[in-house]
């Protein structure tokens, strides 16, 4: 059962693209789950918060600087190739903030899986992922604040809390589970992957459908500018840590953890906060959907290329450097 669970967890960027799919044929077809995407968030968030200990942040501090790497390239390359893509590319602005946010977002957990499946460093992996998860309750706010500038106005506050609402307080709830009910997390966990990836396809199905109309309009210029921050996410983040003479399963993780953002953040944040108050639009959240399926493939691809070359053995030091 757990090995069935774990295939289909990692079958993630076919479900996404599947619902999104169906979403654009018919847009009412998922409208039903529009009042449970941030409750969904939380839950994915849940989710992640039961894998972590309180040895995991012992382990960070036994192991900083290619945490560190991650997590400063997350948000450096990432939000600055967001902010080039929506300026270069003339998208509306609604649209454009979308792809700012997304760009500002952490890390998502879907990148462990990838990372898993092109075999490199897991335990690295899960690590960035958390570090970036937390500081992205102060930086998600602050960047897209400062990114975008006039185009919208920006509830810097307002995010924060959201952040504090939707990723910290469920982290923290999963975390004091996985220490004060161990066999109740023994029971969750081998199903949790397979939950978050029919909830983040549910979002992004939800978000494509209210909004078929606009991607349909702007689907190959959107598409382009997503694909192009993904693809500069992965490779970059491979450079910077072959920069800092890391070896290739690091640069590997590194990659794969700058590439892969957590979409489904963007989404509930634009939903929430850029949403049109007189149409109930929201295309601040079209670039979010459409950012879970791209990296989602392309991650899934390198991880793929990756898993059929493995690099001969390293170090053990090498992640310590």
């Amino acid at each position: 059962m757990t090995r069935l669970l774990n295939l289909l967890a990692n079958l993630f960027p076919l479900w996404v693209i599947v619902c999104c799919a169906l979403a654009l044929v018919h847009p009412p077809l998922f409208a039903w789950f529009g009042p449970y995407i941030v409750p969904a968030l939380g839950l994915i968030m849940l989710g992640m918060g039961i894998t972590l200990s309180a040895g995991d942040f012992a382990e960070v501090l036994r192991t900083p600087r290619p945490v560190l790497l991650g997590v400063t390239a997350q948000f450096t390359i990432m939000p600055l190739l967001g902010w080039s893509i929506a300026t270069a590319s003339g998208l509306p602005n609604e649209i454009a903030v979308g792809l700012i946010l997304v760009s500002c977002c952490p890390g998502g957990t879907a990148s462990n899986v990838v990372t898993y499946i092109a075999r490199a460093n897991l335990p690295l992996s899960l690590l960035m992922t958390m570090c970036s998860t937390f500081t992205a309750i102060l930086l998600t706010p602050l960047l897209t604040k400062w990114l975008v500038g006039e185009r919208l106005p920006v509830d810097a506050w307002g995010l924060f809390l959201s952040t504090v609402q939707v990723v910290l307080l469920p982290v923290l709830v999963g975390l004091i589970l996985h220490h004060a009910a161990p066999r109740l997390v023994q029971r969750v966990t081998p199903v949790a992957p397979l939950v978050s990836v029919i909830l983040i396809a549910l979002i992004c199905a939800n978000i494509m459908g209210r909004n078929a109309e606009q991607v349909q309009a702007y689907g190959g210029q959107l598409a382009l500018a997503v694909g192009v921050l993904h693809a500069g996410g992965f490779a970059l983040g491979y450079l910077a840590a072959r920069l800092f003479g890391y070896g290739e399963l690091v640069r590997r993780t590194v990659s794969i953890e700058v590439g892969m953002q957590n979409s489904g953040l963007g989404a509930a944040l634009a939903s929430k906060h850029f949403t049109n108050p007189a149409t109930g639009v929201c295309l601040a959240a079209v670039p979010c959907a459409i950012s879970a399926a791209a990296h989602s493939v392309i991650g899934s691809a390198l991880a793929v290329w990756w898993r059929t070359r493995v690099p001969a053995s390293e170090p053990s030091e090498d992640a310590n450097r």
